[in-house]
């Protein structure tokens, strides 16, 4: 037909209208086509679609609340992992961006339902009214679905841009420290959570400058670390 009448568009058919048709009033000749799973549905375009509705479902680290950049209060939280010489197995690191208060959990498979769950069980002893915000990159390990995170750790999800670490400043300082005791060179599948329960206990119990010398985990709780050894 293009060849035969090559000015007149109206003498002219695209494939959806042929598959259209033979659905809907030749049923018979779709055992002939070369697309026989279901009704047949236009292509063109749809993985362009969809990346464009998870890409609007993302909140960027942009849109977050301003007090978040300020630091005004205890409860917005920056999220990653610490990967091992093997790869395999990794440390998930958590920090509180106004005290600097860190969680520090292995992953020994890594995968979303492994990293969904890890969270979910740390951010439950976390009072809700230290849980505000969330914000991660983009890696694998914690999925797309930001709602089902949101209502597992009960905060607002928000993610960094792609090779925009330093947008995460906060967690990208204290995973500089968690290295210290875990370099790139070791395997993580000789740690134990003995072990890094007491590296996260060290972190949050060293003073540090920007908090007039107070330590982590006495900004995080508001009491001095005397205090929280009695209670």
């Amino acid at each position: 037909m293009r060849k035969e009448y090559p000015s007149d568009v109206s003498m002219r058919i695209g494939k959806d209208s042929i598959y259209t048709w033979i659905y809907t009033e030749r049923k018979d000749l779709v055992q002939y086509l070369r697309c026989k799973k279901g009704n047949y549905r236009r292509r063109y375009g749809t993985k362009i679609r969809e990346k464009e509705r998870e890409r609007a479902k993302i909140k960027r680290i942009n849109t977050r609340p301003k007090i978040v950049e300020e630091r005004e209060r205890i409860g917005d939280w920056e999220g990653d992992t610490v990967i091992g010489k093997e790869k395999t197995q990794r440390l998930v690191t958590n920090v509180e961006r106004k005290s600097g208060y860190g969680l520090i959990d292995k992953l020994y498979i890594v995968s979303m339902e492994t990293m969904h769950n890890t969270l979910k069980k740390r951010f439950s002893k976390i009072p809700k009214k230290k849980r505000h915000t969330y914000t991660y990159d983009n890696g694998t390990e914690i999925g797309k679905e930001d709602e089902q995170l949101e209502e597992k750790i009960g905060m607002d999800v928000y993610r960094a841009y792609p090779y925009h670490s330093w947008k995460r400043g906060c967690n990208e300082n204290f995973n500089g420290l968690v290295r210290e005791f875990f370099p790139k060179v070791m395997a993580f599948a000789t740690i134990t959570e003995k072990e890094v329960s007491k590296v996260e206990r060290i972190i949050n119990t060293r003073p540090r400058k920007r908090l007039g010398y107070q330590t982590p985990k006495e900004v995080f709780f508001g009491k001095k670390t005397e205090e929280i050894k009695k209670n």
